[in-house]
C-alpha cells in the first residue's frame, strides 16, 4: 500500500486510535462520518496492509517508580560489530532500546532508571557490557511527541 492509497479518512482513523487504542469502532464512526461497518472494514483493511502493526497501552513509569529517562550514546572498538553491541546492551534490564546510528558515536542507548543513582549504576553497566571506549549521557527533562 501507498500513501496515496490512505485517504483523509483513514488518516482520522489513525489519529484517533493513537489516542486511544481501545477506542470503538462505534465513537471512531460517529467521528469521521461513517457507519460501524465502514469503519471496521478501513480499519481492518490497515491492518491486513500493515499501515496498523498493533494496539497498545500508554504507561506513566513515572507512577511505576522509573522516572528517570536518559540517551546514551556509546562508542565501541572499532571493529565491534552491531549484532555485538545489540547483544550486549539488550541484557541490561534499564535499557528501552538500542538504536544503531551512522557516524560518531556508534549506538544511541534508551533507557529507564529508577533515580540518579541507578542511572549511574546503569551506565557504569553499559561500560563494562564490551569493548565500549566512550559513553555520553543526556537526561531527558521533557517530553512531546506528535503522536500523542
Amino acid at each position: 500500500m501507498t500513501t496515496s492509497e490512505i485517504d483523509e479518512i483513514d488518516e482520522r482513523l489513525l489519529t484517533l486510535l493513537r489516542e486511544d487504542g481501545r477506542r470503538t469502532y462505534s465513537d471512531m464512526a460517529s467521528t469521521v462520518g461513517l457507519s460501524v461497518a465502514a469503519v471496521k472494514r478501513r480499519v481492518d483493511r490497515m491492518r491486513e496492509i500493515g499501515v496498523i502493526t498493533g494496539f497498545t497501552v500508554q504507561v506513566d513509569y513515572a507512577r511505576l517508580g522509573w522516572g528517570i529517562e536518559a540517551f546514551t550514546e556509546l562508542r565501541y572498538t572499532g571493529r565491534t560489530r552491531v549484532s555485538e553491541i545489540v547483544a550486549s546492551a539488550s541484557k541490561v534490564p534499564a535499557v528501552q532500546a538500542i538504536y544503531g546510528i551512522a557516524g560518531d558515536p556508534d549506538a544511541l542507548i534508551y533507557l529507564r532508571a529508577r533515580d540518579v543513582a541507578h542511572l549511574r549504576e546503569t551506565i557504569d553497566t553499559l561500560r563494562n557490557a564490551g569493548p565500549v571506549t566512550g559513553t555520553k549521557t543526556l537526561m531527558v527533562v521533557g517530553t512531546w511527541t506528535r503522536d500523542q
